[in-house]
């Protein structure tokens, strides 16, 4: 892909959007349904995503950055919430409300206080009431992970950018079911919707 990078960067793509001022570190969907193997969103680097999330999670709460979290909840199987989006994609009834698969995957957890936002499509900010909190908290920058890169890791970068926050993509706090939409979505996310960078990056930003 070097070359394809030279030309997106010859035409002007891929220029840093930077940090800002106050950040925020945005987990999606960290469930159980992506690490588990018998779930039908199993994602074979899925777990070591979690890992490297929960080392984003800890340095941002090391250095007093708020931690975001989303989640997925469905009443029932009918997910009825978004009828078009089960349709279409039939495993999201994982999400139901009482099914494990719908729960936290571990080492991942909240902290006491940390913000959840419960979602019934792919973009954190679709339908739910996220923009307006990180706005009455002064964020102007998300640091995001999660599950998965050409889904709802993608749908939330691109909705961040354009609700006005800097969106910066850990990607390897993010995994997908091959690495091919997981490269390609992230090569099109930092040509022209957010910043990728590394875990050791995001970090020694987040440092005092």
């Amino acid at each position: 892909m070097a070359d394809l990078a030279d030309d997106y960067t010859s035409a002007g793509f891929a220029r840093r959007l930077g940090w800002g001022v106050r950040p925020a570190v945005l987990l999606i969907d960290p469930a159980l349904a992506y690490t588990d193997p018998g779930s039908p969103l199993f994602l074979r680097t899925g777990q070591a995503a979690a890992d490297t999330m929960a080392e984003l999670a800890g340095a941002a709460r090391a250095a007093g950055i708020p931690v975001v979290w989303t989640t997925v909840r469905f009443a029932d199987e009918s997910c009825s919430e978004a009828p078009l989006f089960a349709a279409k994609v039939p495993a999201l009834k994982v999400f139901a409300a009482g099914n494990p698969l719908g729960g936290f995957a571990p080492p991942l957890t909240p902290a006491p206080g940390e913000q959840i936002v419960v979602k019934h499509y792919a973009s954190a900010f679709a339908g739910t009431s996220l923009a307006a909190w990180l706005a009455s908290h002064s964020i102007d920058t998300v640091v995001i992970g999660g599950f998965s890169t050409s889904g709802c890791v993608r749908a939330s970068a691109l909705d961040a950018l354009q609700h006005g926050f800097r969106p910066i993509v850990v990607h390897d706090a993010c995994a997908d079911r091959d690495g091919g939409p997981h490269d390609h979505n992230l090569f099109d996310l930092n040509a022209k919707y957010a910043d990728v960078i590394p875990l050791t990056e995001a970090r020694k930003a987040m440092t005092p």
